[in-house]
């Protein structure tokens, strides 16, 4: 499956991904495949498994769209293109 990531969670290494007016899809580090951490908005492709707390990503990957359009780590977080500069990820406090 393909989605985006919807919420990332540095500090618990936990996030969720889109899945569309469906219940999200909790995705762990332990899962990610060749990188450490997921942006909001960046692209993944994974495998969609069911466990009692729901519906979980397993070998979650960035998709090549992103890794070839991304520095750093393997293309984290979005594309912003034009003129506009990379901005280093700041944890901020979600309500």
């Amino acid at each position: 499956m393909q989605t985006v990531v919807k919420k990332w969670f540095r500090d618990k290494e936990t996030g969720y991904l889109d899945n569309g007016g469906g219940q999200d899809i909790m995705v762990h580090k332990a899962d990610l495949v060749n990188c450490q951490f997921l942006k909001v908005g960046a692209t993944v492709e994974f495998e969609c498994h069911t466990d009692k707390r729901g519906l979980v990503a397993k070998n979650v990957k960035l998709t090549r769209q992103n890794q070839n359009n991304q520095g750093g780590q393997g293309g984290f977080g979005r594309n912003h293109g034009g003129n506009q500069s990379q901005r280093p990820y700041r944890p901020g406090v979600m309500t």
